[in-house]
């Protein structure tokens, strides 16, 4: 087991566990190796933690949860670059930002695709898609009011 400091504190992680990106991530291309940190309250949100810059780590989530028809297919070359035998076995995920107003949006444009079973992962960027690097949750509508049935008058 290795440890890092972190802004969450000290992280103690296996090195064979750590989430590997072979080209970075974009903005971040030195940055490789990172541990997956589940969020502390229960939800659709986790973290992954830089080993290599224990001050980066970028919120994620699995944009399905909110929009249930993106999926993204890696082509071959993104297969040879996570190892994968299959798109299939491909997992997409997206970076979350909540900007300084409180609103919450997803990249969806540049989704992270990963291997669960090679533990490697690749940010591509989407051409010709309508979604956006800051793509907003989508709008929740309010319930209406349940109303009791009123008793018949007689």
């Amino acid at each position: 087991m290795n440890k890092i400091m972190s802004r969450f504190g000290e992280i103690e992680y296996d090195p064979a566990k750590t989430l590997s990106f072979p080209e970075g991530l974009i903005g971040f291309e030195s940055l490789r190796e990172f541990v997956v940190i589940p969020s502390a309250k229960e939800g659709l949100l986790f973290w992954i933690q830089s080993v290599d810059d224990p001050q980066i780590a970028f919120v994620l989530t699995d944009p399905t949860n909110f929009f249930l028809e993106y999926k993204v297919v890696p082509d071959q070359n993104e297969c040879d670059k996570l190892g994968l035998a299959s798109p299939e076995d491909c997992h997409s995920l997206s970076v979350v930002t909540v900007h300084q107003d409180k609103t919450i949006t997803l990249n969806l444009q540049a989704p992270i695709l990963y291997s669960s079973e090679t533990c490697r992962g690749l940010q591509v960027i989407l051409e010709k898609t309508k979604y956006e690097s800051r793509t907003p949750l989508p709008a929740v509508k309010p319930m209406p009011a349940k109303t009791e049935a009123l008793p018949a008058s007689g």
